[in-house]
């Protein structure tokens, strides 16, 4: 479903509220109902309603494709079983021999998928560093690229790539930038906004924010793309459903004032790590040292809810892990509780022991994303849990 022009002209903020979420027209219900139904009526030959199949269409799902757009200031979203499938879709668009450009700092997922499955259907590609550009200008293949896909901030590592001057390099070589912007969301920062194509979002995280659904999403402002995407969508079957739509609608409402509360929490649990003679190194975009502080500026509003840091030499990765009281141990992010994970052993597993060094993924490095909790609760739980490795 396509936004609403309505829907453009408020603020972020009365958007994530109102934002393909309209009272419903039967019963006035406030909240969007869910559609559970597979199937429905139709009035006879030849008479095709626009819901004749959810797989298809469904109006709970519906409501979210408008509302993500709406978010993303766009024209079209379409969402998925899992932001891998959306990223499947993504890949699909392509033809075998086509060349792909893939930052090696993307979500270690998003490489399996790649590796494992299209390299075998014959897509070729190419892994670059792209916080430097001259890295993307180099792999470039005018006339054979057809697809660069960036991250950023990246993950576990929060390093920053420019988007405009990767969206004007992959531009001159007839390729699309698609930016992952899962970790920054549309809150923070607008990939489409500076010259991209496509932006790609895991629904699982952030816009749900509650870790109780998954979902991915494509956002773009192409309707022949659109027609393409949508054609993946319902031929290959790998929808969202009714029930996750309806807790991702749920949770888009809260995700201004949730952003808010992760980034300033996320700032404290910085400022503190970097204090802390347990850790080594603090990654975090919203700190003045940070490498990619000033791009992150110009494309940004804010440093955003992840955090991650090294411990120092002699610090026991394994009992800081297990110390853990308040925070919780364990994968994925943008929930409302702060979670902890160890990407070695989690996010980027399926990389090579050699890529995870050329990362600077290590045994010693943790991601956290910084939750709703008061920030002195969680600060003290790092700090008992760091007093515990240390010993």
């Amino acid at each position: 479903m396509a936004t609403e022009k309505g829907d453009r002209t408020y603020r972020f903020a009365t958007r994530t509220v109102h934002a393909g979420q309209r009272p419903d027209p039967t019963t006035g219900a406030v909240t969007v109902p869910l559609y559970l139904t597979s199937t429905y009526r139709q009035k006879g030959i030849g008479e095709s309603p626009r819901y004749e199949y959810s797989r298809v269409h469904n109006p709970t799902r519906d409501a979210l494709e408008a509302a993500l757009a709406a978010l993303e200031d766009a024209a079209h979203a379409r969402v998925f079983s899992s932001g891998m499938a959306a990223i499947q879709t993504l890949f699909q668009l392509l033809k075998p021999g086509d060349h792909v450009v893939m930052g090696l700092n993307v979500y270690g997922g998003t490489y399996r998928l790649m590796e494992y499955v299209f390299r075998d259907w014959g897509l070729q590609v190419d892994y670059v560093y792209p916080v430097y550009p001259e890295n993307l200008a180099a792999a470039l293949r005018p006339g054979e690229t057809r697809l660069v896909l960036i991250e950023t901030p990246s993950n576990p590592l929060l390093e920053i790539t420019d988007i405009e001057r990767s969206a004007e390099m992959a531009h001159r070589a007839d390729a699309w930038l698609v930016v992952d912007n899962t970790f920054a969301t549309p809150y923070l920062q607008n990939p489409l906004q500076l010259g991209a194509d496509i932006v790609v979002h895991s629904t699982t995280k952030y816009l749900n924010g509650h870790s109780d659904s998954l979902g991915g999403v494509l956002v773009y402002q192409d309707p022949d793309l659109d027609e393409r995407v949508r054609f993946i969508q319902k031929s290959a079957g790998a929808i969202l459903s009714p029930f996750e739509a309806w807790l991702i609608l749920r949770g888009l409402r809260t995700l201004a004032v949730r952003m808010e509360r992760h980034q300033a929490n996320a700032m404290e649990v910085a400022r503190f790590l970097e204090g802390h003679g347990a850790v080594k190194r603090v990654y975090y975009p919203g700190l003045e040292h940070h490498p990619g502080y000033a791009i992150h500026r110009q494309q940004a509003r804010g440093g955003g809810g992840m955090v991650s840091f090294e411990l120092e030499a002699g610090v026991r990765p394994d009992v800081f892990s297990r110390s853990l009281e308040l925070c919780i141990f364990g994968e994925s992010l943008g929930g409302v509780e702060t979670l902890v994970c160890h990407p070695e052993t989690m996010t980027h597993a399926s990389l090579s022991p050699e890529q995870r060094f050329q990362l600077g993924i290590t045994s010693a490095l943790f991601r956290i994303s910084v939750g709703l909790e008061d920030p002195a609760d969680i600060c003290a739980d790092l700090e008992q849990a760091l007093e515990r490795a240390s010993t």
